[in-house]
């Protein structure tokens, strides 16, 4: 006869998972989806995955196009910068915060790169963790005791300590710089994560 672990064996089972390599794992089932249904509409591949203008003609794409990715190089890209950085943020927080804060930092820098660049002409269309990636990096930076330590020594104001933190934004975006880069994104994402780390939006 099967029975339920006791709470305490399942709650340790929960804590082992490890959302970085959980979302990991989405983007290569992501891809690979990508993959098959290209090979019968690159149309229809980008009508599921690509979050293109009007946002709400295909909302599926607000998180699906979090997940998907422009080839292997791209892939390969987010899936390094998260593993630098995921294990680390998922170290203070709990798995379903880590994956709420993912997707929804990931599905606001997709729409400001959309709203952005439409604002000077037909928005560009955007997939790719990137922007989500960059909101875990600005947790990273702007959430721990370092930086706490160099910000309260500093002899600035409260505002004066958010403009720092947005030059950094500015500054971590440029190094990214390329083209076919969506720096709205990266800088969207970098900037709701330091304001979640300075808030400790995700420390359980």
């Amino acid at each position: 006869m099967s029975r339920r672990p006791p709470p305490a064996e399942e709650s340790a089972r929960e804590s082992t998972r490890s959302p970085t390599l959980e979302t990991l794992a989405v983007f290569v089932a992501v891809f690979a989806v990508q993959q098959v249904v290209a090979l019968v509409s690159q149309g229809l591949a980008a009508g599921l995955f690509v979050l293109a203008p009007p946002v709400s003609a295909r909302p599926w794409t607000l998180l699906s196009s979090v997940y998907a990715h422009d080839g292997v190089g791209h892939l390969l890209s987010n899936a390094v910068v998260l593993a630098l950085v995921g294990f680390a943020v998922e170290r203070v927080t709990t798995r379903w915060r880590f994956h709420a804060f993912f997707a929804g930092v990931g599905m606001l820098a997709g729409v400001a790169q959309v709203a952005a660049t439409g604002v000077l002409g037909p928005g560009t269309p955007v997939l790719g963790a990137s922007g989500a990636v960059f909101g875990l990096a600005g947790y990273l930076l702007a959430g721990n005791a370092v930086t706490d330590a160099v910000l309260g020594r500093l002899p600035l104001s409260g505002r004066a300590k958010v403009v720092v933190l947005l030059a950094v934004a500015v500054a971590v975006t440029l190094v990214t710089a390329a083209p076919g880069v969506a720096l709205v994104a990266h800088f969207t994402g970098f900037v709701l994560g330091a304001v979640a780390g300075r808030a400790k939006l995700l420390d359980a």
